[in-house]
């Protein structure tokens, strides 16, 4: 394989991930999470409630150099996507891949419904998985080369890592261990894998002082992430997820898997097969969710499109085809549950057909109910209908009023979609004490002008003598349809006290 067309293959396969990337990006609105992500842009710290701080970063750059638009946040993961794309091709050719190879592999994650999920939203999987890439390629020619310096490269890598989500901590474990059961355990007595350990904690440090500093809260939304969606998740549910999440690729990825399991001429790469089940089993029995694992696959498209072109040749080369050709015919069936190529009513539709025919698990929510979408296209829409309603209940105020106005969250859902589709409303930021918005509200309430949102009036009646409700929003396929819009004035001097104790409470939790 020469070099030059190793690349045009390469980044011609990068340009179809963008395109299609391109054409559906701003087909729903964004995601409840990426509104809370792009909101930390404006607040840079060294750590958050329930992530690090990379997310914060990159969405200041992009708020910074393209402001408030849509296909601009979802431009970051697919680039990151495409990037991933351009290292599961550089892996394969140092494992000794050509051209078929490189195509197959690739082709796995570009036909994945997983990761073109995970490369349309603006969330820390897909950036975790280029990093968990980046890690094991390091690895990869840390064992290929048996030159110790690549310890180097990990270490960086698990720092930036840790940066953007924790659960490197398991690829990290888990490394350390396939290693140390394979024949490369020597590798592990070099002085380089404590200059790189050295390297990765000073990566980390601002972040574990910021935890520190702050009681690590990352233990408080552990806790309260188990006792809300994590005990919902079954072991049997779990396993099964792995299959699915990537089933349009599964010949492959497990071609790879049973030729390092039982080749012996392949012992050398057979660390990756005992990485990819130290890693599933220790998310399997931390309670994980299915999706933690999605990391560790690329590898295997990796190694499976290196041993489909490898053993399948002469008049067994047919059989590869074939896989390759069932692979991209099947994942064309798939295509909605990783992407929004369908308007709502079609793809409730097809989710209909698809829970009735073949299995309800993609409909499947965090309680362990079931919605008419995917959880994730539920928390895409309702949005800007929100921020309207909020506009018309500010526009209800004279200038005056307005300087003294607050927008009240209820979650940083709403929150970050006040901030996000209000700009364009003059809107401004709004308060709430959920998640990482509790780091950024104010200590007592001085305000005379108040729009809340909720789905229920509760303590308004009593707080405030003068509300009144503004607007619904009547959506079937809004995560919190009924969420309703309140315009709130006159406030009781109950308010104040209210929600000084319940900010305090919540600042508490993580010594703020």
């Amino acid at each position: 394989m020469s070099k030059k067309s190793f690349w045009i293959l390469t980044i011609s396969l990068v340009i179809v991930k963008l395109i299609i990337h391109f054409f559906t990006s701003t087909n729903y609105e964004l995601h409840r999470d990426e509104l809370l992500y792009f909101a930390m842009g404006s607040h840079l710290s060294w750590g958050f409630a329930s992530t690090p701080p990379l997310m914060a970063f990159l969405s200041f750059i992009i708020k910074n150099l393209f402001g408030y638009h849509e296909f601009f946040v979802k431009l970051f993961p697919a680039l990151a996507g495409a990037s991933i794309i351009m290292l599961i091709a550089q892996f394969i050719r140092e494992i000794g891949g050509k051209l078929f190879a490189v195509f197959t592999g690739c082709l796995a994650f570009l036909i994945s419904t997983a990761m073109l999920r995970s490369s349309s939203l603006f969330m820390p999987v897909i950036f975790e998985l280029f990093l968990w890439m980046l890690f094991l390629y390091f690895v990869l020619r840390l064992i290929k080369n048996q030159n110790p310096k690549f310890w180097i490269g990990i270490g960086i890598c698990f720092g930036l890592a840790f940066l953007n989500k924790y659960s490197i901590l398991f690829l990290g474990a888990s490394t350390f261990l396939a290693i140390l059961i394979s024949e490369h355990r020597k590798l592990l007595l070099s002085k380089y894998l404590l200059y790189a350990v050295c390297i990765g904690f000073l990566i980390m440090l601002p972040n574990l002082l910021w935890q520190f500093n702050h009681s690590f809260p990352v233990v408080t939304h552990m806790g309260e992430l188990y006792r809300t969606q994590l005990v919902y998740v079954s072991k049997k549910t779990f396993l099964l997820e792995q299959i699915m999440m990537n089933f349009t690729s599964i010949l492959i990825w497990m071609t790879g898997l049973i030729v390092l399991i039982f080749s012996k001429s392949e012992k050398k790469f057979r660390v990756f097969a005992y990485l990819f089940f130290i890693v599933i089993t220790l998310f399997l029995v931390t309670s994980g969710k299915p999706y933690y694992t999605l990391g560790i696959y690329p590898v295997m498209f990796a190694f499976g499109g290196y041993y489909l072109e490898k053993y399948f040749t002469g008049k067994r080369k047919i059989i590869a085809l074939l896989i390759v050709a069932w692979s991209f015919l099947t994942s064309l069936f798939f295509v909605p549950l990783g992407l929004p190529v369908f308007p709502q009513k079609q793809m409730e539709a097809y989710c209909s057909f698809f829970s009735k025919h073949i299995s309800p698990a993609p409909m499947r929510n965090e309680q362990n109910s079931y919605y008419p979408l995917p959880q994730d296209y539920m928390d895409m829409t309702g949005w800007e209908e929100l921020a309207g309603l909020a506009s018309v209940a500010y526009n209800q105020l004279d200038s005056l009023q307005k300087k003294d106005c607050i927008i009240y969250a209820n979650n940083y859902g709403q929150a970050g979609a006040i901030d996000f589709y209000g700009k364009k409303y003059h809107l401004p930021d709004a308060v709430s004490v959920n998640d990482s918005f509790i780091f950024w509200a104010p200590d007592s309430l001085n305000t005379h002008n108040f729009i809340i949102t909720d789905n229920r009036l509760g303590d308004i009646p009593r707080l405030f003598n003068n509300y009144r409700e503004i607007g619904e929003i009547n959506n079937y396929y809004f995560r919190e349809n009924g969420l309703k819009v309140y315009l709130c004035q006159d406030p009781t001097p109950l308010l104040n006290e209210f929600f000084k104790r319940r900010i305090k409470e919540h600042k508490k939790i993580y010594s703020y």
